[in-house]
């Protein structure tokens, strides 16, 4: 048995999970986890900035995390989505500075949608 603690929206849960034997009867139980949003070619004409971040996933735009004109490093959170109910974080993909946020809020998103861009 493993014990894992599981956070869900700010609530914290305690969960043990029992490895099973292998047998196509035994019930198993199996992480999945959310494409991140990745950073495409330079904008064509969309956005503020020459660096694109996408979404990964559909889902919902849960927070924005940062305001245009913040300085970001590598793996910094630039806004969270909700995709199939797990926030997920989308992060800046290199150093630079946050040029446009194209969504609000509560807006639901499709995969490869324009989140922001960054300079």
């Amino acid at each position: 048995m493993k014990n894992y603690t599981i956070t869900v929206n700010g609530k914290s849960y305690d969960v043990t999970v029992e490895e099973g034997a292998g047998s196509a009867s035994a019930p198993r139980s199996q992480a999945v986890a959310a494409p991140a949003a990745a950073p495409a070619a330079p904008a064509a004409g969309s956005g503020a900035g020459s660096v694109r971040i996408e979404a990964g996933a559909a889902g919902k735009v849960f927070k924005l995390n940062v305001p245009v004109g913040t300085a970001v490093k590598k793996g910094d959170t630039v806004l969270t989505l909700e995709v199939m109910k797990m926030e997920t974080p989308v992060v800046a993909a290199q150093d630079g500075t946050v040029a446009s946020i194209e969504v609000t809020e509560g807006q639901q998103v499709e995969a490869g949608d324009l989140l922001a861009t960054m300079n």
